[in-house]
């Protein structure tokens, strides 16, 4: 989706981006409920009634009161994009050191040709041997954003992140209130974290409402002919008792680890 260079320092790696991630929701066209059309829509203008080609619209900003400032092409086309084909190294950090919440979106580098496999090569080892990850800035579609490079498996990926002032600021009330927790309920609490504690294996987790979903639409295609109505957990009803609540959820804790143990060794 993309092509350009890495420049790290006076070393230039040409690459390649490709998106790491792809959304699989299951999507839906809008149609008319008697006979499935599709429901069309018109790009109407609000001031002259009229319909609108894609190539009469431009970007318009609201400034308020009801006054809008039109932005031409040219207008866009002028703005300093100085990273438009380069992504550009700035500093090296400590991946601890950025909050997760900053990320936004992940990107496969591939090495372009012979001559940048090299150097991605080069950078790729020096990022891993020192366990620290590039900041960089890169424009993609017409907006520059700060991003890091960092090493996954055999790969340079890089993620992209929000700007510091994209991150609203929390304003809760129950941040100013003084709650004391009693010593018993901390460690109550801290033994369910380690009863649930485990290695994360991603693969184990599955997008069951979309597999019910995927059941239901083949069922209508005739792919199915029945749809199992997929097993939902109770909830655990309300108590008043807190520690008693905890006692039974490291109960209930211990127990589900006991039986994913002993079905990954009978796998």
């Amino acid at each position: 989706m993309w092509k350009g260079a890495v420049s790290f320092g006076l070393v230039s790696i040409a690459v390649k981006l490709y998106s790491a991630t792809q959304e699989k929701d299951i999507r839906f066209h809008q149609v008319h409920r008697a006979d499935g059309g599709r429901i069309r829509y018109q790009r109407m203008c609000s001031t002259c009634g009229e319909e609108v080609s894609y190539d009469d619209i431009a970007k318009g900003y609201d400034v308020g009161g009801g006054e809008i400032v039109v932005l031409t092409d040219e207008d866009f086309a002028d703005l300093p994009l100085t990273s438009s084909k380069a992504i550009e190294v700035l500093e090296c950090v400590d991946e601890e050191q950025i909050d997760p919440i900053l990320y936004h979106k992940a990107y496969y580098l591939e090495p372009d040709g012979v001559i940048g496999l090299k150097p991605y090569l080069l950078l790729r080892e020096a990022l891993a041997r020192s366990e620290r990850v590039a900041v960089v800035k890169v424009a993609l579609r017409q907006r520059e954003t700060l991003a890091i490079v960092r090493v996954r498996g055999d790969l340079l990926v890089l993620n992209t992140m929000l700007w510091p002032d994209e991150i609203r600021k929390p304003d809760f009330e129950f941040l100013e209130d003084e709650v004391t927790l009693r010593p018993q309920e901390v460690k109550m609490a801290t033994s369910l974290v380690d009863s649930l504690a485990t290695d994360f294996d991603p693969d184990e987790f599955t997008d069951s409402y979309r597999e019910a979903l995927q059941q239901v639409i083949d069922a209508k295609i005739g792919k199915e002919e029945i749809v199992e109505k997929p097993e939902v957990e109770e909830p655990l009803a309300e108590t008043i008792d807190l520690m008693e609540a905890l006692r039974k959820s490291v109960q209930k804790a211990r127990a589900a680890r006991g039986g994913r143990e002993r079905a990954r060794k009978s796998a």
